[in-house]
């Protein structure tokens, strides 16, 4: 059985519905979780604690996967949120499981933040336009994650997630719709619009942290998708195609 932390999330929930399909026995992370015949763990840190993988070990399981970030190989942004998935990568190593780590670049389903603005003017207001990175499907990183937790060969390896291609913020909303735009205002407008709609004050700072640096300095880029998977990774253009809908006016 395979006990997946953060099972409505973006991957999570991806990565349940890859495993039904093969019929794989699954356990969802609850307070407290089943560890009875889990025998490996999809772990996402904001779902899950170290003390879950020490259990999980202790009950019998063999290893995990870690669902982490980056930021971690190429910082950027506030050093206290890379902190976080560092946190989780070494409770990983200790916990005395087989484990693999993704190191995953930003998920497409992020701009589903836009589809609000993009629905009502067709424009999208945001800071740092030119900021870089290679955006991957949330749903080929659940992939990945479900042929190592299934396949052996992977054990103590660290692995870089991302799509296939390097886009700006401006790419993306055009790859979105092409009669859409980008609009760049400030980063404290941005910031002050995003604590007007209740988000808390890390959303924001999570957010313009890290597309400041990519601004200056292009987000990584890796093939790892096609190698581990055997075929390409989806482009954000076709993510956005598959998502179509939710950006079109009701």
């Amino acid at each position: 059985m395979i006990l997946v932390t953060g099972a409505t999330g973006n991957v999570g929930r991806e990565a349940m519905r890859l495993l039904d399909g093969q019929g794989a026995g699954l356990s969802r992370s609850t307070p407290p979780p089943p560890f009875t015949g889990v025998e490996a763990v999809l772990y996402s840190p904001r779902a899950g604690t170290p003390e879950l993988l020490t259990r999980a070990a202790e009950h019998g399981a063999k290893r995990v996967v870690v669902i982490s970030a980056a930021t971690v190989v190429q910082p950027v942004g506030d050093p206290r949120f890379i902190a976080e998935f560092t946190a989780a990568e070494e409770a990983a190593r200790a916990s005395g499981l087989e484990w693999t780590i993704l190191h995953c670049a930003d998920f497409a389903s992020n701009t589903l933040a836009w589809a609000p603005q993009i629905r009502a003017t067709g424009v999208v207001r945001g800071a740092y336009a030119d900021a870089v990175t290679s955006t991957v499907d949330e749903r080929d990183v659940a992939a990945v994650a479900v042929r190592v937790l299934q396949e052996a060969g992977h054990a103590g390896r660290a692995y870089l997630i991302t799509g296939p291609q390097p886009l700006t913020q401006a790419d993306k909303v055009r790859a979105i719709g092409a009669e859409l735009t980008f609009e760049e205002v400030t980063p404290e407008r941005v910031r002050q619009g995003m604590l007007a709609a209740g988000l808390p004050a890390e959303i924001p700072d999570r957010l313009l942290g890290s597309l400041a640096d990519y601004a200056r300095t292009p987000g990584p880029s890796s093939t790892t998708v096609a190698e581990v998977l055997g075929r390409p990774a989806r482009t954000f253009a076709e993510w956005a195609a598959d998502h179509a809908g939710v950006f079109s006016p009701r």
